[in-house]
C-alpha cells in the first residue's frame, strides 16, 4: 500500500504544488515571461521603474533589484502588444477644385513605438491617430484636382503619411504603410448623371458601330451584285454569238441538222398541252379527217 500512495502523493504535487510554488515565485517578483512582440511596463507608486520587451524568461529580481517584490503587489504590470495593426477609414468628405464632393477611403498600419509615451502622453492614442489621419488626408487633399484624385493616389498616400507621422510618434504610436484604397463621389445625384451619360455614350458608340457595319454590308453586298450584274451582261453578249458558232457547225452537217430540228420540234410539242394521236400509216383518209375534225 505503501508505493500506491506515494504515486498520489506525487501526482497530486505535481498537479497543484508546483504550479503553487511557481504562482508565488511570480507573485513575488522572481521572475515573469513575456512573450513574442509583447512589452511589459512596471509601474510602482506611479513611477515608471522598467521595461522589458525581449520576449522569454526574465528574472526580475536582476533586472529591476528588490523592487521587483513590491511591483507585483503594490505596482502593475502593463502588457502592451507590439505587434502591426491596420485600420481603415471609410469615406472621408473631401472638395475636389472644381467643387465636386469626393470620398476618400484611406488604409494605414500602426504599431507601438514608445511604451511609455503609448500609456502616459495620451489617453486615447488610437483614437487620436484616427482622428489626426482622418483630419490630415482632408486638409492634405482637399482642392485637388479631380483628374489628379482619381489617378495619382500613391503620391496622395505619401503625402498623408508625411503630414501624420511626426506627430503621431509624440504619442508612442508609429505609421506604418498609409494606403489611399477607394476614391468615390459622395453625391447620389452627380452619380446619377455621371451614369446617364456614360449609358448615352456606349449607346452613341454601340449606334455608329453597328450603323458602320450595315453600311459596310451594304457596301459588299453593293459590289457583289455589280460584279455579278457585269458577269452576266458579259454572258448574255456572248450567247448568240456561241449559239451562232454552234449552229453554224450543225448546218454544215444537213443529217445532223434535220435530226437535231426534228428533235427540238418533238420536244416542244412534248412540252405543250396539245392532244396527239398517233394512227397507223394505212389508216384511211377519211377516218383521219374525222379524227382531225373531232
Amino acid at each position: 500500500m505503501t508505493i500506491p500512495i506515494i504515486a498520489v502523493f506525487v501526482c497530486l504535487g505535481l498537479l497543484f504544488g508546483i504550479p503553487t510554488f511557481f504562482f508565488f515565485l511570480r507573485l513575488f517578483g522572481v521572475y515573469d515571461i513575456v512573450l513574442e512582440r509583447r512589452c511589459h511596463v512596471y509601474v510602482l507608486f506611479g513611477d515608471v521603474i522598467g521595461t522589458i520587451h525581449e520576449p522569454g524568461i526574465h528574472f526580475l529580481w536582476a533586472a529591476l533589484g528588490m523592487r521587483a517584490i513590491l511591483v507585483k503587489l503594490f505596482g502593475r504590470c502593463h502588457v502592451l502588444d507590439l505587434r502591426l495593426d491596420q485600420e481603415y477609414l471609410r469615406s472621408q468628405p473631401v472638395n475636389s477644385e472644381e467643387g465636386a464632393p469626393m470620398g476618400i477611403g484611406i488604409w494605414y498600419e500602426m504599431f507601438v513605438s514608445d511604451p511609455i509615451a503609448y500609456l502616459f502622453k495620451n489617453t486615447d492614442p488610437r483614437g487620436s491617430l484616427r482622428a489626426n489621419v482622418g483630419s490630415t488626408t482632408v486638409r492634405v487633399l482637399s482642392n485637388m484636382p479631380l483628374s489628379d484624385m482619381l489617378e495619382t493616389r500613391h503620391s496622395m498616400s505619401t503625402h498623408v503619411r508625411n503630414e501624420v507621422s511626426p506627430k503621431t510618434h509624440e504619442w508612442g504610436y508609429k505609421l506604418g504603410s498609409v494606403y489611399i484604397r477607394k476614391v468615390h463621389f459622395r453625391d447620389t445625384g452627380m452619380i446619377r448623371q455621371i451614369e446617364e451619360k456614360v449609358i448615352n455614350r456606349l449607346r452613341q458608340v454601340t449606334s455608329t458601330i453597328r450603323q458602320d457595319g450595315v453600311n459596310q454590308v451594304n457596301l459588299i453586298a453593293s459590289t457583289a451584285e455589280r460584279h455579278a450584274a457585269v458577269e452576266f451582261a458579259q454572258a448574255a453578249a456572248l450567247r448568240p454569238q456561241v449559239v451562232g458558232q454552234v449552229l453554224h457547225a450543225i448546218g454544215s452537217d444537213p443529217p445532223v441538222a434535220t435530226a437535231l430540228f426534228e428533235l427540238l420540234a418533238l420536244q416542244k410539242l412534248l412540252e405543250g398541252q396539245a392532244e396527239i394521236t398517233l394512227l397507223p400509216k394505212d389508216t384511211d383518209r377519211t377516218l383521219r379527217a374525222l379524227i382531225g375534225a373531232k
